[in-house]
Formats: structure tokens, C-alpha cells, sequence
């Protein structure tokens, strides 16, 4: 049955519930349990929402089998009643079974739930029992196994759903695993090409499958089923509403717009200093630098190791003075043999193992993550970093290894302070992003940026920067990597970037990495964030050292813009201006994320949805709303084919000639050229002051 509890509906079915609320504008937020009491964690869906008061209206309607009517069986007239409750341009529809349809305010559907099962009322008989909803009981506990159907649609298109290593932009079709790894980030967000955003609120492990048949989601343990669907005109009403409920970004610090310096690693405080110093003694612009792993005395000290890094205040200092800002890589690993291991343990600041060996990564040390989840284990990471580096004068921080990155992927087997990781690790990046930016934020820091390696719904909200991990060094994983940016964009994390040239197997003196390097550099100028970074092999041969028993890491090879070739120097140093030129239109579109949830980089269809064929272009893309970027990702391309949006004249940026939308054409693409088209009226400084 279905009824009216205040402003929400409820379904009920035995002892299973269903409540469907609005939540936000246009947007509705539907729950399922099977216990006395839902379960009350909220997820991604912590935020203020504007309230809203819905539409409910019930409809009594004839339910008779039209296979009786007419005959003797006409006596058995029955009738059912059908529930709507509508929030502006959205209206879920319960039927007399229960059965949930979402419309938008022309009365179309959006989409609904996939059922294949008996009809009660009119006796009608499928006989294939899949229902659309099910939380099967995990034996002995009060956890539930949890599937999710969904219709499918042979029109539809799903974009977003974070970061996966592979090429295809449109998800329908995919299988996508809802877990978090090195170089992967699940946040389940998606735009949908009929008009609506979905997200699963659920941190649980599983996975998510945009069949033709049907969409499934699927966790292995969970507590309830929750999701939030919104409907909108266009993708950006969309993103709009979606990121009033689970927060936005805020704005980016001046220096997350220019250029950032990082290699695998600078071993020493005057390697570094020496690199700055040689950027500026050339003229170049460098905005930030990172002091990458290892500088540490062991794993969870979070301090430098005194031997090489003797003065980091007169580091920091000297490194301000010339315009930079100084980044230190932080990770949550705890060795088992440093000072905060045993108060950790003690304390239950621990990721927890339900068997076996405790330790979670043995990489330069036998380590086990902490738990990001637990708030007392956010203090004391932060209070330890607040006191070794924050009072050095370092405010940006790179937390590595946010996944976090298990060896193995065990999730069945680890335990966080939230619950067991099956039902919850997908939270721990936000987490340990939350934990950083509540502790700046105490000392009064108002422009809050780290940079993390994973994120989940939400994580916007506490700064975070994502990157796309540790990628191979490969026009495969180049073209990889821009469907992963734009797909981060539409799941509602603005902030992301790559590593340039990739971090894997780059070797500075190869022909192909060079020319792999220099068009990387060129896209990388306009993504939200231009850094550079990698392992750059071969590694030096260097004996192992050793500083009080503790093994130190080697370094790569050079990894500044000089080092690969005169020829390819210029290049690069030109899109170290173009990046400047943009400031200006960066900070712009920065507030635009701020402000409304728009991705900086986005894919073609969210500024011209009327435009079919944008719908269908996935190797081209907006920055912002008035530039379009075609990169080049394919060795030795020296041309290019471009699709100008319709209704619209653009600008080649780089020769001042116009086209007319509505129109693919075919442009120059010389190993210094990245083509870049100005939109109709608009005045953007790309390639010539």
C-alpha cells in the first residue's frame, strides 16, 4: 500500500519501506528499509537542501484485467489507486502495485523501475520474479544484500560516474565496479541524455551496469537502499541541482590556476630550491612545487627527515618570495615502527582487519592506513601535520594514497570506525580530505585546496583536487585520461587534473615520449589545474641508502620543461604564457564552479544540448563555456578534425580565421599547436597576447 506521511510517501510492503521526499529544487531523495528504523546516515546527501513543499495527490483508477471485460468475469471489477507527488520539474508516480515511474513537467518519463513480476491486483501473471527493489538478508546480521533495476532505454546516453581507466566517454554499456583503486575513483553521479541526474548514495562496494536490457545496481552489504534523482531543462540545471545537495567547491586560490612543478622526486631541500630558482631566473611562471614522498623521517611521522631537508621554513619562506607555493605530500600510511604507531593503535585510529595479517601495504615498510573515518583519527593526522608543517608555513597538502590503496583489495576483511569497508570505504577519500580541510580551516584559512588522489560524492565541497593516478606514459592513456576529466567533471568534482606525460615507464631521451610529453604539456594547459608530474625511468642507479635504518627512495630522471631538448623547451615554455594569458577566463570559470556546480572542463553536449551530433563527440571539449579544445592524442597527427557546435560562428585561436557551426572541419595541428576555437562574440587571448 501506498500513503502519506507529511510531505513524503511511503510504500509499504510487509516490513519493508520506501519513502520518496523532495529534496532540493526539481529533486527527489527515495529510501528503503527493512528494519523498525531507517537507517540514519545521510552520506552525500548531508547538505541544507532549499525546502520544498510537494504535490501529493492520489488518483483512484480501474484495475480490471481487460481480458474479464465483457464477459462474466466483469463482476470481479477492482480498483487500485495511484500516487504522485511532484517537486517543480519532477513527479515520481506509484502505481497500484507500487511500482515507481519519475516524469518530467511535460509528462514524460525519465525513467522507472524495472519489474518483472506478479501483478496482485488484477491476478495478471510474469512469471520471471525480478523485482525492481530487493534487500535480501545477509544470514545472522541486520545487513542486507542490495539490488536496484532500472528500465533501459535504447536512446539513452549516461555521462559521469568518475574517473575509470578507459575510452569511452557515454557509460551505457558499461559495467563499472563501485570501489575505489589506484588510478580509479567511483563517484556515482551521472547525467542522463533524457533530462535527468541519478546519484547512488551508497559508499558500499558493488557495482553499477547501464545494460540494454535494464540498469542495474548492485552492493554486497548495506543497511538500506537510497538514491536522489533530479530532472532539469538542460545538463546545467542538472548539475545545479545536484550539487546544492551535496555541495560545491569552493573557490580556487589564485595559485591553483597557473602552473604547478613536480617530479618522482626532489630528493633534497636544495634540489628543489635549485629548480624553483632556475624556472624564475628564466622568466618562466610557476604558481606551486611539491615536495613528493619519502621527504619524511618514516611513514606516519609526518615530518621532514631533518638530514636532507635541513631549514623548511627558509624553504618555504624563499619559495613564497618568488611566487610559489609550497606542496607537501602527506600519506596515511603508518609504518609499524614509528613514533605514532602504538598511541594509533591504542587509540583505534586504525583500519581495522577482520582475519589475517593486519598489515595493509608493505612498500618501504610494514603499514596500515589510518582511519580516515573516525574523527579523532582526522585530529591527531591533522595536528601532527599542523605542527611539522602548517607551522613551516605550508597550507596546500597532497594526500597520496587516498583510496585507500589496499595490497590486496580485500574489502570483506577491513573495518573502519563508519562500519565494515564493504558497506562504507567508498567515503574514506572524502574523509581524509574532510579531515584537512576542517583543520585549515580552524586556523582560519579561507583559501583551502589539497590535493588527493581519489574522491566521492561530495568531496568537492572539502577542496579536493583530484588527479587521475598513477597512469602509463601513453597516447592511450593521454586519450584515457580526457574522458576520465570530463567524466569527473559531470559527476560533480570541477577540480581534477593528470599527471603530465603520464607517471609510468617515461623515458626523457625516447623519440615518442618527447613528442607524448609536449602534446600532453599543450592539453594540460587547459585542464582546471596544469601539473606536471612522473616517475620518469629510467631511475637513476643509486646505491640503496639507509637514514637510521629506514630505506630511502631513489629519484627519476629530470622532469622541468628544459629538460627534453631545446626544440621542445620552446614549446613548452609557450603554453606556460598560454596558461597565463587564460588567468583571467580560468578564474572565471573557477567561479562559475563555485557558484552553480558547472565543470570547468566539460564535454560538449552541456553547453549545446539542442546540438545531436555534440551528444555523440567525445575526443573534443568545452573549457569553460566560450573555448572549445580539440588536443591531440595520436603520434605523429599533424591535422585535425574538429566539430563546430551549430547556431554559431567560431574562431581558430591560432589563425584568427572563422568557421560557421554546424560543420566538422579539418585544421593544421603542427606538433606546437593545440587547435582551440573562440566562441562567436566572444574576445579570449589564447595564442597571441
Amino acid at each position: 500500500m501506498v500513503r502519506q506521511d507529511g510531505n513524503r510517501l511511503v510504500i509499504e510492503e510487509g516490513a519493508a519501506r520506501v519513502f520518496i521526499e523532495c529534496w532540493g529544487e526539481d529533486s527527489l531523495r527515495v529510501r528503503m528499509t527493512a528494519e523498525p528504523v531507517m537507517d540514519a546516515n545521510d552520506w552525500a546527501l548531508c547538505e541544507p537542501v532549499k525546502a520544498v513543499t510537494p504535490v501529493i495527490a492520489f488518483e483512484e483508477i480501474d484495475t480490471t484485467d481487460p481480458w474479464y471485460r465483457g464477459s462474466e468475469w466483469e463482476k470481479y471489477h477492482q480498483k487500485g489507486v495511484v500516487a504522485t507527488l511532484t517537486n517543480g520539474k519532477i513527479t515520481a508516480r506509484v502505481n497500484t502495485e507500487g511500482w515507481i515511474s519519475y516524469l518530467n513537467d511535460k509528462g514524460e518519463v525519465l525513467t522507472e523501475e524495472y519489474w518483472r513480476n506478479r501483478n496482485r491486483i488484477n491476478r495478471y501473471c510474469v512469471p520471471l520474479r525480478v523485482d525492481a527493489r530487493e534487500l535480501k538478508p545477509i544470514k545472522g546480521s541486520s545487513d542486507y544484500e542490495l539490488t536496484a533495476r532500472f528500465e533501459a532505454y535504447d536512446d539513452e546516453k549516461i555521462f559521469g560516474m568518475g574517473q575509470y581507466q578507459e575510452k569511452h566517454l557515454n557509460k551505457k554499456g558499461a559495467v563499472l565496479e563501485l570501489a575505489h583503486r589506484n588510478s580509479q575513483a567511483s563517484v556515482p553521479f551521472f547525467v542522463s541524455s533524457r533530462g535527468y541526474g541519478f546519484l547512488w548514495n551508497n559508499p558500499a562496494i558493488g557495482t553499477a551496469s547501464f545494460g540494454m536490457n535494464k540498469t542495474e545496481w548492485y552492493v554486497k552489504s548495506t543497511k538500506k537502499l537510497d538514491y536522489f534523482i533530479t530532472a532539469g531543462d538542460t545538463p546545467a540545471d542538472i548539475e545545479r541541482n545536484y550539487s546544492a545537495a551535496v555541495g560545491r567547491t569552493p573557490m580556487m586560490p589564485e595559485f591553483g590556476l597557473g602552473y604547478w612543478q613536480c617530479k618522482l622526486r626532489y630528493r633534497n631541500q636544495e634540489e628543489l630550491l635549485s629548480v624553483a630558482r632556475e624556472h624564475k631566473r628564466r622568466g618562466l611562471p610557476m604558481d606551486a612545487i611539491v615536495v613528493d614522498f619519502f621527504h619524511w623521517t618514516m611513514q606516519g611521522e609526518f615530518k621532514f627527515e631533518p638530514r636532507d631537508w635541513q631549514n623548511p621554513e627558509e624553504m618555504v619562506k624563499e619559495l613564497k618570495e618568488l611566487g610559489i607555493e609550497t606542496v607537501v605530500s602527506v600519506w596515511p600510511t603508518i609504518d609499524e615502527r614509528s613514533e605514532n604507531f602504538g598511541e594509533m593503535s591504542a587509540k583505534g585510529y586504525l583500519v581495522r582487519a577482520d582475519r589475517g595479517n593486519a598489515n595493509h601495504m608493505t612498500w618501504m615498510g610494514n603499514t596500515v592506513f589510518y582511519d580516515a573515518t573516525h574523527p579523532g583519527a582526522q585530529k591527531f593526522v591533522w595536528e601532527k601535520c599542523k605542527e611539522n608543517y602548517y607551522k613551516k608555513g605550508i597550507r596546500i597538502f597532497w594526500l597520496d594514497e587516498a583510496e585507500p590503496e589496499y595490497g590486496p583489495y580485500d574489502f570483506d576483511n577491513y573495518r573502519y570506525y563508519a562500519g565494515p569497508a564493504l558497506q562504507c570505504t567508498n567515503i574514506y577519500p572524502l574523509m581524509y580530505a574532510k579531515g584537512f580541510y576542517d583543520g585549515l580551516k580552524a586556523e582560519g584559512e579561507k583559501e583551502i585546496l589539497s590535493l588527493v588522489r581519489c574522491a566521492w560524492a561530495g568531496s568537492q565541497k572539502f577542496g579536493a583536487l583530484t588527479w587521475s593516478g598513477d597512469i602509463h606514459s601513453s597516447f592511450r592513456a593521454m586519450r584515457e585520461q580526457l574522458q576520465a576529466g570530463l567524466s569527473m567533471g559531470m559527476a560533480g568534482i570541477p577540480w581534477w587534473t593528470s599527471d603530465i606525460g603520464g607517471f609510468v615507464g617515461g623515458d626523457i631521451s625516447d623519440p615518442y615520449f618527447k613528442e607524448l610529453l609536449v602534446r600532453w604539456f599543450a592539453w594540460g594547459a587547459f585542464c582546471p589545474v596544469f601539473r606536471m608530474h612522473g616517475e620518469r625511468s629510467p631511475w637513476y642507479e643509486r646505491e640503496q641508502e639507509f637514514i637510521n635504518n629506514v630505506r630511502q627512495l631513489t629519484s627519476g630522471q629530470d622532469n622541468e620543461v628544459w629538460s627534453f631538448g631545446e626544440d621542445n623547451y620552446e614549446i613548452l615554455k609557450k603554453y606556460l604564457f598560454v596558461r597565463e594569458r587564460l588567468r583571467p577566463y580560468i578564474r572565471e570559470c573557477m567561479r562559475q564552479a563555485s557558484e552553480t556546480g558547472a565543470p570547468v572542463m566539460r564535454p560538449m553536449f552541456f553547453d549545446f544540448p539542442q546540438d545531436k551530433i555534440c551528444w555523440e563527440t567525445e575526443d573534443q571539449y568545452m573549457f569553460g563555456a566560450d573555448l572549445l579544445i580539440a588536443p591531440v592524442m595520436e603520434m605523429g597527427m599533424r591535422e585535425r578534425s574538429v566539430y563546430l557546435p551549430a547556431g554559431l560562428s567560431w574562431t581558430e585561436a591560432n589563425t584568427g580565421r572563422q568557421y560557421a557551426g554546424g560543420e566538422r572541419i579539418v585544421v593544421d595541428a603542427p606538433l606546437d599547436v593545440l587547435p582551440v576555437f573562440v566562441r562567436e562574440g566572444k574576445h579570449i587571448a589564447v595564442y597571441q597576447p
